[in-house]
């Protein structure tokens, strides 16, 4: 009955029905046709997201649109702008180094996707970019969003299989900016052998003159990191503090920002949370479903089965997450995938925190990748470019992603370090 419940969920899936009640209506014939109350769907709809941890979610989304709306995006661009934009591909390049910075607040990649590319998209192909390289450039580089805490699916991952939010943002801090130095080699790279423009050097006087203006956006995710990483505030926290921050300086300070607005603002994220947070309570049904059918352990002793290699067993886990990513949204890959995959790396002695971080780059790399790639999709329409353009120009992005994986996956350190840092 649970592969008839698998391929209902598929089906519902090729026909188009959104993800959530996909999970929920195959869910709710997996259990009607075994004779389960239906009260379990609502108990468990409703269990999944009783979550403090969950209240981040809308928190952080609600501090991208309040920085959108400020002015701190464009100011963020200002600045990065003014220090690398007398190189070869400055635009590109800016566009990398602004994901990096934006990661610290928004949480999200399509947040970074539809906020940057919305500007930098459009500004890229009038500096003579090929709009191709533009959107792909933007759209590797949003995943960076994800890992550089805060990040919404470091959240969802958290409370689906009880990981300290806090540790897999202590751990995300190294993997994304090394995946967002290393994005920069290729950017200029292929910037250099196009002969993209770069600018005249700006003089330290008007780089001070931007930092200036700019001084209130780069401190928010200074306040927001400090705060989590020396434990004055929660994650949950966190996003409170950011967001009365960020409609404190778009109000009052950048004045870009109406108090009229934010009612506005405010009903926009709610919509957005909203089906995330539906999604959640579904995906916690199909979860019960697979534990009680004890579905982790069949895939756990039959990964083990085939090898128990610790090298092995995680090049067979980052292989079956790369298919999952390739197909299904990010955050559903996440609350189905976690609590199946988490006992098969625990098995091979490998670190809750460790596993999380590389399955969760692993997925957002998946926002790239044929044939749903949604952080591509989303570019491609801002850029007006097909998607199999945008695919193509991926290409080097994408393998430069795929290698920073490897580093995260093969080697502990890299995501372990501050964690232990902090913990000692």
């Amino acid at each position: 009955m649970v592969v008839v419940m698998f391929v209902l969920f598929l089906v519902l899936l090729i026909l188009g029905v959104p993800i959530a009640f996909s999970l929920g209506a195959s869910s709710l014939f997996y259990l009607f046709m075994n004779n389960i109350p239906l009260a379990v769907i609502t108990q468990k709809f409703f269990a999944g997201m009783d979550s403090f941890t969950l209240l981040c979610i809308p928190g952080f989304m609600l501090a991208g649109s309040l920085m959108n709306g400020g002015g701190i995006t464009k100011r963020i661009l200002d600045f990065c702008n003014a220090f690398l934009g007398h190189f070869t591909g400055s635009l590109a390049l800016v566009n990398v180094a602004a994901s990096m910075v934006f990661a610290g607040i928004s949480g999200t990649a399509i947040a970074d996707v539809c906020s940057l590319g919305g500007m930098l998209i459009p500004a890229m192909v009038e500096d003579g970019y090929d709009d191709d390289f533009s959107v792909a450039v933007t759209a590797a580089s949003s995943v960076v969003g994800p890992i550089i805490p805060p990040s919404v699916p470091m959240v969802i991952a958290g409370s689906c299989v009880s990981i300290s939010v806090g540790k897999m943002f202590q751990a995300g801090i190294i993997p994304g900016i090394l995946l967002g130095l290393a994005l920069c080699i290729p950017t200029y790279i292929i910037s250099v052998r196009r002969h993209y423009a770069k600018h005249a050097k700006v003089g330290w006087k008007q780089r001070l003159k931007t930092t200036k203006s700019a001084i209130w956006a780069i401190i928010m995710p200074l306040i927001l990191l400090g705060g989590i990483l020396s434990g004055i505030f929660t994650p949950t926290e966190a996003s409170v503090v950011t967001c009365v921050y960020a409609l404190v300086v778009g109000i009052f300070i950048y004045k870009e920002i109406k108090f009229q607005d934010v009612p506005r603002i405010l009903w926009e994220n709610l919509r957005s949370c909203a089906s995330i947070i539906i999604l959640i309570g579904f995906a916690n049904v199909f979860g019960y479903i697979l534990t009680a059918e004890r579905i982790p352990q069949m895939v756990a002793n039959g990964i083990l089965s085939i090898t128990s290699s610790r090298i092995a067993v995680i090049l067979l886990i980052n292989i079956v997450l790369l298919f999952v990513g390739m197909f299904m949204e990010s955050l559903a890959a996440i609350l189905i995938t976690f609590p199946v995959l988490l006992p098969v790396a625990t098995a091979v002695g490998m670190d809750p925190v460790h596993f999380a971080l590389m399955a969760i780059l692993n997925l957002m790399i998946g926002l790239t990748t044929p044939p749903v790639g949604m952080c591509i999709c989303t570019g491609a329409q801002i850029g007006r470019v097909s998607t199999y353009q945008a695919f193509r120009a991926n290409t080097p992005f994408l393998l430069t992603s795929l290698t920073v994986l490897a580093l995260v996956s093969f080697v502990p350190q890299i995501t372990l370090w501050i964690p232990g840092l902090l913990a000692s």
